[in-house]
């Protein structure tokens, strides 16, 4: 049998600029996190550049200096591609390829190709592509000028279209065509929370920062066979499964996409609709990994996102996963202080998660007493998600 050679592993720089508003500890964060991005993607970190800027440059983001000595380190040790922790302008990543002769791969770019990796379901499929083409449309500019097409024969000549405005109207017709596809998915989910608010349940849904341990909870609450890997956005997909809590009460517990510090817009905007559980939800389980150096940074920018979302204000019970990893808990500690109500755990190491079950029971019928929307609403029953590929 003829063997088949598996895909070279591309090279990488990984390229970080920094602004002077930017504190220490988040420099470090973005570099750390770019590292993991770029492993997750598939590339090989070869090398890390670092600048402080003083200044954005318009043409090409870095100073002229660092794009020099970069000029050199290529030279002398050639890489596949340039990865940067930042999102140029398309101007800024023409002229970066033009004079380093690389492809360079701005942090969109390379958190889309992550979520093009892990999109299995149809509408997962769907937004991931809608986002790819809406990031790619305004970088056609510049492309294809050269490869005008002529019309030939009688009223068909002039200058034709060229290249661009063909890929344009591709680009415009495909986009067109996966909304029309994704309205029907989004109905059908539309027709399924209807069902639920008719049956008078409760809604509440896992967030997080990325690889937080929301899937390896989820598993373990439910006995699901969710694939949980320890690398950035392993779920894009939403889960639900049955969980029963003390005194009978019953849950559909649901996984969700991670977050990620400044989330990109495009992103954003493409997983606006499978957010919308979020959104609906009448209690959250913020899990957060109490072991990450940066804790406080990712806490901080899952709330943020929560905050653009308009749910910072629901019921919240913050989980403090993977305490078996800790080695100092004095950020941990006053992030507690700070934030109620909350519960430590290790999905992977704790015997039995029941102490989690009962500060799930607490907060449901917390959140029950306390809206008047469920007044005839029977306390012993809540869903957690709400999404269509796994009907319970």
């Amino acid at each position: 049998m003829k063997r088949v050679s598996s895909p070279k592993q591309e090279s990488a720089l990984l390229l970080a600029a920094y602004t002077p508003d930017l504190p220490r500890s988040l420099a470090e964060h973005q570099v750390s996190e770019l590292k993991s991005l770029a492993l997750t993607a598939g590339a090989e970190v070869v090398r890390v550049c670092e600048q402080n800027l003083k200044t954005i440059n318009p043409a090409t983001y870095i100073g002229r200096g660092k794009l020099d000595e970069l000029k050199q380190i290529i030279s002398s040790d050639p890489f596949d591609v340039i990865l940067m922790n930042k999102d140029l302008t398309p101007v800024q990543q023409r002229n970066l390829e033009a004079a380093l002769k690389r492809r360079i791969v701005d942090r969109t770019e390379l958190i889309l190709d992550i979520f093009a990796q892990h999109a299995h379901s149809k509408d997962g499929k769907i937004q991931v592509e809608l986002a790819q083409l809406r990031y790619l449309r305004p970088r056609l500019t510049g492309r294809g000028i050269d490869l005008s097409r002529l019309g030939g024969g009688i009223g068909t000549r002039g200058p034709g279209e060229t290249q661009l405005e063909i890929d344009r109207r591709r680009i415009d017709q495909r986009i067109a065509r996966l909304k029309t596809e994704w309205e029907k998915i989004r109905d059908s989910r539309r027709l399924q929370r209807k069902f639920r608010q008719r049956q008078n349940i409760a809604t509440a849904v896992l967030v997080g920062y990325t690889n937080a341990g929301k899937s390896t909870l989820l598993n373990r609450l439910t006995s699901a066979h969710v694939p949980a890997q320890d690398q950035l956005f392993s779920t894009l997909d939403t889960t639900t499964r049955r969980l029963f809590l003390p005194n009978n009460r019953r849950l559909l517990l649901s996984d969700t996409v991670g977050f990620i510090t400044d989330l990109p817009k495009p992103l954003l905007a493409a997983f606006r609709a499978t957010l919308e559980v979020v959104e609906e939800a009448d209690l959250l389980l913020h899990v957060v990994d109490a072991a990450s150096p940066s804790l406080e940074e990712q806490f901080h920018a899952v709330h943020d996102v929560l905050h653009s979302l308009g749910c910072d204000e629901k019921p919240t019970l913050t989980v403090f996963n993977k305490c078996d990893r800790l080695v100092d808990d004095l950020c941990l500690r006053d992030l507690e202080r700070a934030v109620t109500p909350n519960i430590r755990c290790s999905a992977l190491r704790d015997p039995d998660l029941n102490p989690l079950r009962d500060s799930i029971a607490d907060l449901l019928e917390k959140s029950v007493r306390k809206a008047p929307e469920h007044k005839n609403q029977d306390p012993i029953s809540i869903i957690i998600g709400n999404d269509m590929h796994n009907p319970v």
